[in-house]
């Protein structure tokens, strides 16, 4: 049997008019005239969908709206009304409408409109068991990686070989900026027999050759100006467990040397001192850049690169596992549900057919920055194409699937509502990296030149977050 479809409007004519429309459809239709039954009804027959008419003689649509939010009514509810305000739209997104019709009703939108909750729902029973699938696979690495296409899957098994080497044996993880490389050296550590050690990560690229050697290996008191202490290194603090160097294809020569000498010998000095120090520490080192060409252009040192490269790992772009496009999407969509406070429920096809179009240069980095943007931005239950940057949806070929562009109270009162949480969104990363505009982009995962447009947009200015 269909879903039951629930209609809620004093005039009779609307209420003949859905139940043409839907029962025509072989969808049962529930109908009531007076706002206090609905409660009850909604109780007693569990519609798919309500349908919901703003002003009603005794409770009107948003009175009900926040009594089902009160008492957790998890049914997508569509308000009609024939007295659209800004204000009402604003307070019935707040309440958590899955989407706002102004009378006189054009059938058409009525149908698309309730066919895009009846496909959310549907959403919902496959997010169910996409949830299942998400839960199997952190039963099997448990360390956040994603993903069951036959690639991942040989990379999982290859996780569990490395880890029942012992520490001596190093690994090299290959791959585009954003596929998950520090999630993979996570995976090592965690499922290894010193999983209980730490794991310390360092990037190669953030500090000075000086400062870069000193985290390394650590100090003694004296070793050089500003050194009024001892201190440890990483190759000491990380003890039995695991380190992890990030982005090792940046790492200047005359480091490049020492780590070799350390590998080898697994042993270390710190800086001005003479004591030896054994290495018991895993080393794992990861880099975007292809070394084996970096090592023929004379840019790696060739021995440190097979020294390195005991265990390989080759992780692939996002855009070569497509598949697993809806077990990250809801992964993220999970995970930042909760930080805003959020229940987004699905993601609507409009944008699972954006998604798959897109090429992902910044991987899975990128589509989880995408989803955390959207999140922040959608008022409904389902993700839509107007939480994401319009630009994902004009790719070639994509189907735009009846988005309407109708610039009536509730169209002006939705932007409005989107435009607050994108100047807030923006404001959030340019506190966070301290008006430093690449930095916030890239974190953002939007393009450094659309960052700037979106902050001309809203009139900030980069300077004034530099010494916030």
């Amino acid at each position: 049997m269909k879903e039951k479809i629930m209609i809620v409007d004093d005039d009779q004519n609307i209420i003949f008019a859905f139940q043409e429309l839907y029962e025509e459809a072989g969808h049962p239709v529930i109908t009531a005239d007076s706002g206090s039954v609905v409660l009850e009804l909604l109780e007693k027959e569990k519609p798919a969908i309500l349908f919901l008419d703003v002003k009603m003689p005794d409770l009107d649509g948003l009175a009900i709206l926040e009594k089902m939010h009160e008492r957790g009514f998890d049914i997508p509810a569509i308000l009609i009304t024939g007295y659209g305000t800004m204000q009402t739209a604003i307070r019935a997104m707040q309440l958590g409408a899955y989407d706002y019709l102004t009378k006189p009703l054009d059938i058409e939108k009525v149908r698309i409109t309730g066919q895009r909750a009846l496909e959310a729902i549907r959403m919902r029973r496959q997010l169910r068991d996409l949830q299942l699938q998400l839960e199997e696979k952190r039963a099997h690495l448990g360390k956040g990686l994603i993903g069951k296409n036959p690639r991942m899957l040989e990379i999982y098994k290859k996780i569990g070989v490395i880890s029942t080497t012992p520490n001596t044996t190093n690994v090299l993880i290959l791959g585009e900026s954003g596929t998950g490389k520090e999630l993979v050296a996570r995976a090592i550590h965690e499922s290894g027999p010193n999983s209980e050690a730490l794991f310390l990560a360092i990037n190669c690229t953030v500090l000075p050759e000086n400062l870069l050697e000193s985290e390394l290996f650590g100090h003694e008191k004296g070793a050089f100006t500003g050194a009024d202490r001892r201190k440890l290194g990483k190759f000491e603090v990380a003890g039995k467990g695991t380190l992890f160097l990030d982005e090792i294809g940046d790492m200047p020569e005359a480091l490049q040397n020492k780590l070799l000498r350390v590998i080898q010998e697994r042993t270390f000095e710190r800086l001005g001192g003479h004591e030896t120090i054994p290495l018991f520490a895993r080393v794992v080192a990861a880099t975007h850049r292809n070394l084996g060409e970096a090592v023929q252009k004379g840019q790696f040192r060739d021995d440190l690169y097979y020294r390195l490269n005991v265990f390989e790992i080759i992780l692939p772009p996002l855009r070569e596992h497509k598949d697993d496009l809806p077990l990250l999407a809801n992964h993220f969509l999970e995970k930042y549900n909760e930080p805003f406070g959020k229940n987004l429920k699905a993601i609507s096809p409009e944008v699972t057919d954006a998604l798959y179009r897109y090429d992902f240069p910044g991987n899975v980095r990128e589509l989880e920055n995408l989803i955390e943007r959207a999140v922040a931005l959608e008022r409904g239950e389902v993700l839509t194409p107007e939480a994401f940057p319009q630009a994902l949806f004009h790719l070639p070929g994509f189907r735009a699937m009846d988005i309407p562009i109708v610039h009536d109270d509730f169209t002006l009162a939705k932007q409005a509502v989107v435009e607050a949480f994108e100047k807030k969104f923006l404001i959030e990363r340019l506190t966070a990296t301290t008006g430093n505009v690449s930095e916030a982009a890239r974190v953002s995962g939007i393009e450094r030149q659309s960052f700037q447009r979106l902050m001309k947009k809203y009139d900030l200015n980069s300077e004034e977050f530099r010494h916030r």
